[in-house]
């Protein structure tokens, strides 16, 4: 018999099945632009932009927020392609 689960690919949700986010890090954040780069747990750069991404958990600003953080998230499309849509903060 195989087993099944073995051969499923990591996609980030390992650790936050309850949560159903995605895990990645916070690659650079530009405060004055409102705008930043995730990178993904295999190594995807996805771009968002503050007026359009919802932050959930512990920390509401996006002050609280830096560089290198790990965080949950989930993605959306739109017109420009994929992006950001919901951050998470994790440590």
């Amino acid at each position: 018999m195989i087993d099944e689960e073995a051969d499923v690919s990591n996609d980030g949700l390992d650790d936050f099945r309850d949560d159903k986010f995605y895990r990645g890090a916070l690659l650079k954040l530009q405060r004055g632009r409102r705008r930043g780069l995730l990178r993904t747990a295999d190594g995807k750069e996805i771009p968002f932009e503050f007026l359009h991404t919802v932050l959930v958990g512990d920390r509401f600003r996006w002050d609280d927020l830096h560089e290198g953080m790990e965080v949950g998230y989930d993605v959306g499309w739109t017109s420009h392609g994929l992006r950001v849509t919901v951050i998470k903060p994790l440590d």
